[in-house]
């Protein structure tokens, strides 16, 4: 009797152990499952805002390289018309303000009561004193309202004195000059109140008065197209190199 209870004893300790065994191995993977699953979505939510953030900061740079490119477009443009219009003031098909000093040719006074008349003033000396504005570092110049230019022509044809095809008969006749700054233009007229140019007038009946320095003189643009000669396009060479 005592072996078959302890037998009976010992089966139903093992049959217990088996059966708790089984539900500790049943129970665990719903456990970890669940945790597992919870790992999993808050994984996703950090994922998801990661990626939010990403894509946040991916439009951010698209809109700074936007705009970067679209100022540069603009900064492009503006750097192009600002070299156009410097372009454009140094061939001098722009109006020019600035400071400098005014010149007037005009007859003798003695002499037109004399009798004597004087109708057109010398080409000659007229070149002669635009070298002497230039050697003083004068910038723009006009002449009888006239832009001087580098294709300038000053000429007699048929005797009368022409600047860009317009006769300058007509006295008093004025020359506007225009300097760098108002110390330039102060030096340019302490050098052209001795200038040796404007004494040979005189020879012709005429002088010229020489105004002081003012910080508005106006220098008209030049009025007619100018014409290049002798000058051809470059065709590029192949792998474009000029």
């Amino acid at each position: 009797m005592d072996k078959k209870w302890i037998s009976f004893t010992f089966i139903a300790i093992i049959v217990g152990f088996m059966l708790a065994l089984q539900f500790n191995t049943l129970q665990e993977p719903t456990v970890r499952d669940t945790r597992d699953t919870w790992q999993l979505r808050e994984d996703l939510e950090k994922e998801k805002e990661m990626q939010v953030k990403l894509l946040r900061e991916i439009r951010s740079q698209e809109e700074i390289l936007s705009q970067y490119e679209s100022e540069r477009e603009q900064s492009k443009e503006l750097a192009l018309r600002e070299t156009l219009e410097e372009l454009k003031k140094e061939a001098g098909l722009s109006e020019i303000e600035g400071f400098g000093i005014l010149l007037t040719i005009e007859p003798v006074y003695e002499e037109l009561l004399m009798g004597t008349n004087v109708t057109t003033v010398s080409p000659d000396l007229l070149k002669r004193l635009l070298n002497e504005l230039n050697m003083y570092d004068a910038l723009y110049v006009s002449i009888g309202g006239q832009r001087v230019i580098n294709t300038t022509v000053i000429r007699d044809i048929n005797g009368e004195t022409k600047i860009n095809g317009f006769s300058l008969n007509d006295f008093p006749i004025e020359i506007k000059v225009i300097a760098e700054n108002r110390q330039a233009a102060e030096k340019l007229y302490n050098r052209m109140q001795v200038s040796k140019s404007a004494e040979e007038f005189f020879i012709d009946n005429l002088r010229v008065k020489i105004s002081k320095p003012e910080s508005m003189i106006t220098i008209p643009a030049y009025e007619d197209s100018i014409r290049i000669r002798d000058m051809e396009p470059v065709e590029a060479d192949k792998g474009g190199n000029s």
